[in-house]
């Protein structure tokens, strides 16, 4: 008879990582889509169109079954925008940075990953590779903001104008496809 308590834990690959990832913001994403609080109706939004929103965001495909404008709330927007900036930047990426900003160290296993993630060329720079790619996305974010929202602001007013910037430049560097301009109120 074997015994088991001699079996060394199975350790998830870097891929798996990335996958499980992803999997856990999409169904996050959802249930949180789902909430009345992110529709604009105050109504549940039933789980597939909030799954399907929440995966096409954070994979940034650009496919809706709602209109975005229309459909979702402030909340319910910002939800989606969250999910842009992590499918964007990638899930390993944006956890990498979040834990930096709490202080808490990077092991070597999720550097690893981080490094596969992004295709990085030198482990042992990892880190600063990941602050040039977040700080370039900043930057570029907030030009592509500044740049639209005078047509925006013009359009809805100082601070829908603004927020309207914010989503469309982040989705646009994103490639994500998302817009709030389908319909307008």
């Amino acid at each position: 008879m074997e015994n088991r308590s001699n079996k060394k834990p199975h350790k998830i690959s870097g891929a798996q990582t990335i996958l499980l990832g992803f999997i856990t913001i999409i169904l996050i994403g959802a249930l949180l889509l789902m909430l009345p609080i992110s529709s604009k109706d105050g109504n549940w939004t039933n789980f597939i169109d909030a799954f399907f929103t929440a995966t096409s965001a954070s994979c940034v495909t650009g496919l809706i079954v709602r209109d975005t404008q229309a459909t979702w709330s402030i909340f319910g927007q910002v939800v989606i925008l969250i999910l842009i900036q992590i499918g964007g930047m990638g899930v390993v990426t944006m956890t990498t940075i979040l834990s930096r900003l709490i202080g808490k160290k990077i092991s070597l296993q999720a550097r690893t990953t981080l490094q596969e993630a992004v295709s990085a060329p030198n482990l042992g720079e990892i880190l600063k590779y990941t602050r040039f790619i977040c700080i370039g996305t900043v930057i570029f974010e907030a030009a592509g903001a500044v740049a639209m929202s005078p047509v925006f602001i013009s359009e809805y007013g100082i601070l829908k104008g603004i927020w309207v910037s914010v989503f469309s430049s982040i989705s646009a560097f994103c490639n994500a496809g998302f817009d709030l301009n389908g319909s307008h109120d």
